[in-house]
């Protein structure tokens, strides 16, 4: 046997690497599945014939003690996580091959690259786009169960850290541990959060191959930064992640913060972290700029490039969500019905059958509530407004209570509801991952899926907007 066939035999499946949970595997594969023409039940993952199994069995288990739903919550996470020891076994070659593998082979008049987002899905799937991200999640085994101390965390699984960027030159390593809203899974697991920062050769494959003649590719490039410390070429720890709490408050702790760690019977009273040293692009959310010099020489002959670009995940979800609202209207679609859903519940397919306005937000957190609250104040009211909050399975600092959340659906003129959401369970509601699209598809009044939106209409309308950047990748803005 070869030497290369027999790194192959050993690399790890992409799909048995990467987290299943996570904000880029959920949207890629319902996006996927929107291209494929078809809807997403269960995110994708699994046959539509489960689901009402599975949200029977999970409706049974927000009954169940909160230390129990919160130990089967965190024992699903860990189920995922692959062991240290075969870091050095993941090939990002692979992994790339496997995102391109979710899509149709078929040419698209545009193709979008870089930052995780669902205000971008709900984009990308008006245009009839496919996305590339440019980060994926591998959660990696850990068994000391101590989410309170990043800075252990960050000593843990140094060596497979560096395996895993040996055998991958082409990726950096941003290892995040966020004790706030990922108090359960932390527990179990760290999350190595790896960005290409060149362009894989599947990645250039797919754009000379799919891309249309003439066609567009877009970057999406979210400016979110945050404090880290470097731990070494292509490599860093983040302690916390955008939500409730703040990057202060992760460091330096508060009142918030000893208040939450007092609930969970910690015996501390802030964050155990190493003092950052430097910031560098948010590990889930952020866009590592390195990537557009790799980019711009894998465009295809005669491409256009622009590049979609916004300083906060939630600032792309007013412009999407208005460009929706004035698409029905020159269909002659009521616009009056908005759909508001949170992290990685997201429906493209059943946004557009039933004629919803889709509003992304980050989290079930109040900054998120904030932002939703801040467009309802902002655009003509909505007959209809529905709701889907993702559950992490703990009261974190900043959480938004359901009872906030009911006043924002209140602001509907005739129906304001949760969809799939149960009010008793949130946060640790976990069979929203299947109530959610059920109800969904139940919506009345719905609507043929409409051809694609004009890629060249979308970008002027996109240009217009100020909470956002739509500029040419060559240097010129085109709206200058």
């Amino acid at each position: 046997m070869s030497a290369e066939r027999a790194r192959r035999v050993r690399a790890l499946p992409p799909g048995r690497t990467v987290a299943d949970f996570d904000s880029a595997t959920g949207m890629l594969r319902v996006l996927g599945k929107f291209l494929h023409g078809q809807d997403a039940p269960l995110l994708g993952r699994y046959p539509a014939a489960l689901e009402p199994v599975l949200s029977a069995v999970l409706g049974v288990g927000n009954r169940l003690p909160r230390r129990v739903q919160e130990k089967a919550y965190a024992a699903s996470g860990r189920m995922e996580a692959v062991a240290a020891d075969r870091l050095g076994d993941v090939r990002s070659d692979r992994l790339a091959e496997w995102v391109a593998g979710h899509y149709p082979c078929r040419r698209y008049p545009v193709i979008f690259v870089g930052s995780s987002n669902g205000a971008m899905i709900h984009l990308a799937a008006a245009l009839d786009a496919p996305w590339l991200p440019q980060t994926l999640l591998i959660p990696v085994r850990r068994r000391d169960g101590r989410p309170d101390e990043p800075a252990r965390a960050m000593r843990t699984h140094l060596d497979a850290g560096r395996a895993l960027l040996d055998a991958n030159t082409d990726l950096e390593l941003h290892h995040m541990h966020d004790a706030n809203q990922d108090r359960l899974m932390v527990s179990g697991m760290s999350y190595f959060r790896v960005k290409w920062h060149r362009m894989p050769e599947a990645y250039r494959r797919f754009l000379k191959e799919r891309l249309a003649p003439g066609g567009t590719v877009v970057t999406v490039e979210c400016g979110l930064r945050w404090p880290v410390t470097r731990v070494g070429e292509r490599y860093w720890f983040q302690n916390g992640a955008p939500g409730g709490a703040t990057p202060r408050e992760f460091h330096e702790g508060g009142p918030r913060v000893a208040d939450y760690l007092a609930r969970y019977g910690s015996p501390y009273r802030r964050w155990e972290a190493p003092e950052p040293d430097t910031d560098a692009p948010e590990a889930e959310w952020g866009f590592q700029d390195s990537l557009l010099r790799s980019l711009a020489d894998a465009l295809p002959e005669g491409a256009d490039w622009k590049r979609l670009r916004f300083g906060e995940p939630e600032d792309l979800s007013p412009a999407v969500a208005d460009l929706y609202r004035d698409w029905y209207r020159d269909r002659g679609v009521p616009d009056g019905r908005l759909l508001a859903e949170s992290f990685l519940l997201v429906e493209p397919w059943w946004t557009l059958r039933t004629g919803s306005v889709p509003f992304w937000l980050l989290f079930g957190t109040e900054p998120s509530r904030a932002a939703l609250a801040d467009y309802l104040d902002g655009a003509d009211p909505f007959d209809e407004i529905r709701l889907t909050l993702f559950s992490h399975g703990v009261e974190s600092v900043g959480l938004a209570p359901i009872e906030d959340w009911r006043r924002v659906l209140d602001r509907a003129r005739k129906i304001g509801v949760f969809t799939g959401v149960d009010e008793r369970a949130f946060p640790r509601d976990f069979a929203v991952f299947a109530r959610a699209h059920r109800e969904l598809a139940r919506v009345r009044r719905v609507y043929p899926m409409p051809d694609p939106l004009d890629p060249a209409d979308a970008g002027d309308y996109l240009a217009k907007r100020p909470e956002i950047s739509w500029i040419d990748g060559n240097g010129g803005n085109d709206h200058a």
